[in-house]
C-alpha cells in the first residue's frame, strides 16, 4: 500500500508551497527547529545532478509548521523523478496527526512529477553508552544482540506510524541487515555536550585517548584551522586513507571545493578544515560542520606515516573543545559500523568513537515509498532493482 493511500482528512487543511532560501531559513530561526546540515538550503548546491524543490507548510493563512529540501533525481528517458529528502523533512514528528502534514507533501511531490519517496527521520530509535557496547564486544557479536540503554518512545512511535501507511525501512529492521543500506549512515556516534565544560569532556575520553592526545602535544603536533587553499592536501590525504582502509567514497576535490564554498557561502564558519601539523607536514585533516545547535565531524584523512604521533586524536579533541565552545548540544561523529567483533575490520572505527565516551545512537534511518498511480509503481520497482545491481 502506498503511503499516499492514507486520506484521512485533516482537521485543519494543510498548504504546502515552496519557498526562497531566506524564507527557508528564517523559519529555522524563528522556529527553533533543530534542522541537519543536509537539511539546509546550501545542501542543494552541493548535490551535482540534482534538482531540487525547498518547500514549506502550515494551516491556510498561517505560520509555517515545516519544511523540507528536496533533492530530486530524474529516472533516465522518462519525466519522472525519485523525491530524496535527506534526514528530513523538519517536521513535528511527535504530531500525531502525521497525515495532516505528510499526505498534502506527498500530493505536492507527486503532482511536481515524483514516482517515490525516501525520508530520513529525525527521531532517534536507541541509544547504548559506550560502557555498555565495550562490555559487549566479542566474537560475531553485533548491536542488535545488545540490550539498549535507552530506546526512544517517539522514535517507536513514528516508526509504527510510518510501517502503518505503507513505508518501507530501507534495509529492513535487521540492524545487520542496514549496514550500507541507507544512503546515510543509520548508526552514528553522538558526544552530548550541553552543560558539560571541557574537564567534563577531558575525563569523558578513556585513558587511551587522554594518553594519545598527550602523546600528540609532546611531540609538538600542531592543531591549525585551515582554509579553501587547503583542500587540496586533505584530499591527498583522503585518498591515502582510503587505500588503506578499504573503502572509497567516489568523491572528487571538486566536490569538497564546491561544499566548502557553498555552506560558507551561506554562514561564513559553518563547513571549517582543521589540519594536524608535525615538523612542517599535515599528517591528518579532519572536517566540521555546524548547523544550529548541532556540531558534525564529517569526513577523516590521515598519513600512513608518523601515526604515533597521534595526530587523529588531537584533531578531534581540539575540534569537540570547539563544537564545546560553540554552545552546541551535541559532536555527531557520524556514522560507525554494526559490528561489534573486534576481529572485523570495521570494528576498529567503533572502537576509536569510543573511545570519546557518549553514546552509539540507532535512527530511524531512510524510509520508501512509491506514490499513487501504476506507472509509479512500475518505475518504482525498476529502480529498486537498479540498486540491487549497483
Amino acid at each position: 500500500m502506498s503511503a499516499l493511500l492514507v486520506t484521512a482528512a485533516p482537521q485543519h487543511a494543510t498548504r504546502v508551497q515552496p519557498l526562497t532560501s531566506e524564507e527557508y531559513r528564517a523559519h529555522l530561526a524563528r522556529s527553533g527547529a533543530a534542522a541537519g546540515f543536509l537539511q539546509l538550503p546550501s545542501w542543494a548546491g552541493v548535490k551535482d545532478g540534482w534538482s531540487h524543490q525547498l518547500l514549506g507548510w502550515g494551516p491556510e493563512n498561517g505560520h509555517l509548521t515545516g519544511v523540507a529540501l528536496v533533492l530530486l533525481r530524474a529516472f533516465p528517458g522518462t519525466r519522472k523523478y525519485f523525491a530524496y529528502l535527506p534526514e528530513g523533512p523538519v517536521a513535528d514528528w511527535a504530531d500525531p496527526d502525521i497525515d495532516g502534514w505528510l499526505t498534502p507533501l506527498l500530493r505536492h511531490l507527486r503532482a511536481a512529477g515524483a514516482f517515490a519517496v525516501r525520508i530520513g527521520p529525525s527521531p532517534a530509535f536507541r541509544r547504548w553508552n559506550a560502557a555498555t557496547l565495550k562490555a559487549n564486544t566479542g566474537p560475531g557479536r553485533r548491536l542488535a544482540d545488545v540490550l539498549a540503554d535507552e530506546v526512544d518512545p517517539l522514535g517507536t512511535a513514528v516508526a509504527e506510524r510510518l510501517r502503518s501507511r505503507g513505508w518501507r525501512r530501507c534495509g529492513g529492521d535487521s540492524t545487520s541487515a542496514s549496514d550500507g543500506a541507507d544512503a546515510q549512515p543509520r548508526h552514528v556516534y553522538q558526544v552530548p555536550l550541553a552543560g558539560r565544560s571541557a574537564d567534563d569532556l577531558w575525563k569523558g575520553l578513556n585513558q587511551e585517548w587522554r594518553r594519545n592526545v598527550r602523546k600528540a602535544r609532546a611531540s609538538g603536533v600542531e592543531i591549525v584551522v585551515g582554509s579553501a587553499a587547503d583542500l587540496p592536501e586533505f584530499f591527498r590525504l583522503l585518498r591515502i586513507t582510503e587505500e588503506r582502509d578499504g573503502f572509497r567514497l567516489g568523491r572528487s576535490l571538486a566536490y569538497y571545493e564546491r561544499q566548502y564554498a557553498v555552506l560558507n557561502a551561506e554562514e561564513p564558519g559553518r563547513m571549517k578544515l582543521y589540519l594536524a601539523r608535525h615538523e612542517g607536514e599535515t599528517l591528518a585533516a579532519h572536517t566540521m560542520i555546524t548547523a544550529g545547535k548541532r556540531v558534525w565531524y564529517q569526513t577523516g584523512a590521515s598519513a600512513d606515516h608518523r601515526r604515533e604521533v597521534r595526530p587523529s586524536n588531537a584533531l578531534q579533541w581540539r575540534m569537540l573543545l570547539d563544537a564545546q565552545a560553540l554552545g552546541a548540544d551535541v559532536y555527531d561523529m557520524r556514522g560507525i559500523p554494526s559490528t561489534l567483533d573486534p576481529d572485523d575490520r570495521a570494528h576498529g572505527l567503533l572502537r576509536w568513537k569510543l573511545g570519546t565516551g557518549g553514546q552509539a545512537v540507532e535512527t530511524l534511518g531512510e524510509w520508501e515509498t512509491p506514490l499513487d498511480g501504476t506507472t509509479n509503481h512500475t518505475l518504482y520497482r525498476a529502480f529498486q532493482a537498479y540498486l540491487a545491481r549497483r
